[in-house]
């Protein structure tokens, strides 16, 4: 199965056999809105594919595929995922249970495979499990990690985590961080907390990142997470797990466009080479139906 497989099917379908009429705008925006496109989005598309095509004479909906395409564009953006000259520190954002940690580790060694020298940072200090998962991780993929006891200040793990970067040279630290949602005002102090002392260890600005993991299947929940979260600490991209034929996508594009954030990397499965740099051009083909190969296998011969 491709990605998106329901949800860019019956796209296809609805755009390939279909002349415009009021039936096939009405059919439309029920598919978008269950697409987790929202409401307001999904009436703008409408709205604009329906002057365009009554402005250019258009009476076959094929024709309004690429115009939805370029529509979608505007609020879908790659994030370049190359290291910055330099220690780069990235921390890892997100709730519990959308694949936080192995994502981490997905990306560590996506990092280490491009030559770069990476230190795992276990700043989840509030679950036993969390610390526990990283270094299970670590031990697997033959990495060095930062940890301490459960219960131990997080801060003060990601102070000990910069100054060993420093001092082996290390490119990139990924810091997982606790992933609990039930108090913005604690969440927004402990990281806030975080950003000080990464930046007060001489971590250049533009080499220090903050991203937020979201589960591609949980559709408006991941919106409102990253709102979240964005505004407890400034976020710099998204990074999606179970990035495959199960998740609607709709989603990815309101985080787009009420946040403004790029997408880094996708995760399309278990193993710790399931991971791959977002590409635009293959999600809005996938999403609209106008991609004829399977994106997972595709990315995998990349």
């Amino acid at each position: 199965m491709g990605l998106f497989s329901k949800f860019s099917a019956k796209i296809k379908q609805l755009f390939s056999s279909r002349k415009i009429d009021e039936a096939f705008f009405e059919e439309l925006e029920d598919t978008l809105i269950e697409g987790d496109l929202g409401a307001r989005l999904t009436d703008e598309i409408s709205e604009t594919l329906r002057k365009e095509a009554k402005a250019k004479g258009i009476t076959e909906a094929s024709e309004l595929q690429n115009l939805m395409k370029n529509l979608l564009s505007e609020y879908v953006h790659s994030y370049d995922v190359s290291l910055k000259e330099g220690l780069n520190v990235f921390m890892i954002l997100g709730v519990n249970g959308v694949g936080k940690t192995t994502s981490i580790a997905k990306m560590a060694k996506w990092y280490t495979k491009k030559g770069n020298k990476v230190l795992l940072a276990a700043a989840d200090t509030f679950r036993a499990a969390a610390v526990d998962q990283l270094d299970i991780h670590a031990d697997r993929l033959g990495m060095r990690i930062v940890k301490q006891k459960m219960g131990s200040d997080p801060g003060a793990v990601v102070y000990d985590a910069v100054t060993s970067a420093i001092a082996q040279g290390d490119d990139l630290v990924l810091a997982d961080t606790a992933g609990r949602m039930h108090n913005k005002e604690n969440l927004m102090r402990e990281l806030q907390k975080m950003d000080k002392i990464v930046k007060g260890r001489g971590v250049k600005e533009e080499n220090y990142k903050k991203f937020i993991v979201i589960d591609a299947t949980t559709g408006q929940n991941g919106l409102s997470q990253a709102m979240l979260f964005n505004q407890a600490v400034k976020l710099d991209g998204v990074i999606l797990t179970k990035y495959d034929s199960a998740a609607k996508g709709g989603a990815l594009v309101q985080i787009g466009k009420n946040l403004g954030l790029p997408i880094a990397f996708v995760g399309t499965g278990e193993g710790y080479d399931d991971i791959h740099p977002f590409d635009k051009e293959e999600y809005l083909n996938a999403l609209i139906g106008l991609d004829k190969e399977i994106y997972s296998n595709t990315l995998k011969t990349q």
